[in-house]
């Protein structure tokens, strides 16, 4: 066989390893909305919210670009987390996401003062995957229903749940390695 046969074989088969990854991907996103106890339309509604209420914030003149602010949103109810240096800024920024269109309440939990570090953002990281982790390993409460949003050590925990499962999901956020506080903003 020669170079040339050998070469495009091997970009084949990369090539398809890639697809093999995004239908697994599409697949794992399909069976977690599927599972969502929001409805499809909540799901995309969310996201649209996320998308105005971030380029609300972003082009906002009243807001410094070194402000880091975070928009999450979940069945309408909108979290707001980050840093900020004023707490006029936080207060700029919760006006500038509460007309949005399908906005229901805002939760504002924005911090005064500076921005995380990037070593404070990946331990963020991981502090969320080890709670989500958890959560959807528990036979008790469905995971999938829980959206786990941490920053600066502290963990928000949003989503459709039942008082029990609501309880039991603190408990476990509580008890992750390097968590500082957790925050309720379910919906029951």
């Amino acid at each position: 066989m020669n170079t040339s046969k050998i070469i495009a074989v091997a970009a084949t088969v990369m090539l398809l390893q890639g697809c093999a990854a995004a239908v697994v991907a599409g697949g794992a996103t399909a069976a977690n909305s599927a599972n969502d106890r929001r409805t499809l339309g909540s799901q995309l509604d969310d996201n649209s919210i996320v998308v105005r209420a971030r380029r609300a914030i972003g082009t906002a003149e009243s807001i410094p670009d070194e402000s880091n602010i975070n928009v999450t949103s979940y069945n309408g109810v909108i979290l707001l987390t980050g840093q900020v240096s004023s707490d006029s800024i936080k207060q700029q920024a919760e006006l500038l996401v509460k007309d949005t269109p399908g906005v229901r309440d805002i939760h504002n939990q924005i911090r005064l003062g500076n921005s995380t570090s990037l070593a404070t953002r990946t331990r963020d990281s991981w502090i969320t995957t080890k709670v989500k982790s958890q959560l959807l390993s528990e036979d008790d409460i469905s995971g999938l229903n829980i959206k786990v949003v941490t920053e600066n050590a502290e963990v928000f925990l949003m989503g459709l749940v039942k008082g029990p499962e609501a309880d039991r999901a603190v408990d476990i956020a509580r008890h992750i390695d390097g968590v500082s506080r957790v925050i309720k903003a379910f919906e029951r």
